[in-house]
């Protein structure tokens, strides 16, 4: 196909043709053309052989892909990521493909990405921001990110994602709060190992008790000292956490404001913990929910294949405890 740096259109391969006939050499009429010889004699050989239609534009396509992934195992993928909404690290262990085809193969029937599906519909929401800036300390401990996330809480029996909007507002009483969870989450920067918690309140005094425990948790994992912490600008992190990153030894370090992205390490845990688990399914109790974090934490720190760790999860990059 012609391209914007083609050195000739169908009216050059014309002229290559008149000049031939006239009598020129093919070397001349290269270097007249400014293009090789090999180009000279295939355009040549065409008219020769298909006449003015073997000047024309014509796919790049090879006739035949003998190792072109087979329709069966399109369809599989095509079927597993609307039924299950895997990525193609998953979805290419589970079926035996590589990820990169996966990928190709999502392209090519033109599914979007997951970020851009509500997380228990699967239906298309909007298109995401990405940002291409990545980095990552040289070892664990080195920096944390920590943050929260807050989610509504569910009513016993289950609330408009279990029931639909319309059944909920029946039984819905303007009146009574329901109120919202605090997740509070710790990241490791270098392995990615979570650690999260859901609490009443985003205070200062709960943060800081929060920080404690999740240092400890780390601990038992294999990250015994936490360098440097790193969070957003909010009251209770600049100034509550203070004596508990004395104490431990922790360097606090803070975000511009306003720029979430600097601490995208946790914000990726918050959209994952979302989607994978707050909202993965429709809970009957905000008490079921909360039971089925544990579970989901687990998972995700020794099972869950993670991108950014080629494939492997967090607990891969910790040594043995």
């Amino acid at each position: 196909m012609a391209h914007a740096n083609a050195r000739t259109t169908v009216h050059g391969r014309l002229l290559i043709v008149s000049r031939h006939q006239q009598g020129w050499a093919q070397a001349h009429i290269a270097a007249a053309m400014g293009v090789s010889r090999k180009c000279v004699r295939t355009w040549i050989t065409r008219y020769e052989a298909e006449g003015l239609n073997g000047l024309r534009d014509r796919s790049s396509r090879p006739h035949h892909s003998p190792t072109r992934t087979s329709g069966d195992v399109q369809a599989k993928i095509v079927e597993l990521r609307q039924r299950e909404r895997l990525g193609p690290d998953e979805l290419g262990a589970q079926l035996g493909v590589p990820a990169r085809t996966v990928s190709r193969v999502l392209a090519r029937h033109q599914m979007p990405h997951l970020s851009a599906l509500d997380p228990m519909t699967g239906q298309l929401l909007r298109s995401s921001k990405a940002t291409a800036v990545r980095y990552e300390r040289a070892y664990p401990g080195a920096l944390v990110h920590m943050d929260v996330k807050k989610i509504g809480r569910i009513p016993d029996g289950g609330g408009w994602r279990a029931l639909g909007r319309a059944e909920r507002e029946k039984t819905r009483s303007r009146n009574t709060k329901i109120g919202y969870d605090y997740v509070h989450s710790l990241v490791d920067d270098h392995s990615r190992l979570a650690y999260s918690e859901i609490l009443p309140d985003e205070k200062g005094a709960t943060c800081a008790a929060f920080l404690t425990r999740a240092a400890a948790s780390f601990a038992a994992c294999g990250i015994t000292r936490i360098e440097r912490l790193m969070t957003d600008n909010a009251w209770a992190y600049r100034y509550s956490l203070r004596e508990v990153c004395a104490a431990l030894g922790i360097g606090q370090k803070f975000i511009r404001p306003h720029c979430p992205w600097q601490n995208g390490k946790v914000e990726r845990l918050n959209r994952t913990l979302a989607t994978e688990w707050a909202y993965r399914r429709a809970y009957a109790s905000n008490a079921e929910r909360a039971a089925a974090l544990a579970p989901w934490l687990e998972h995700y720190n020794t099972q869950r294949r993670h991108s950014a760790l080629g494939g492997l999860p967090p607990l891969s990059r910790l040594s043995p405890t």
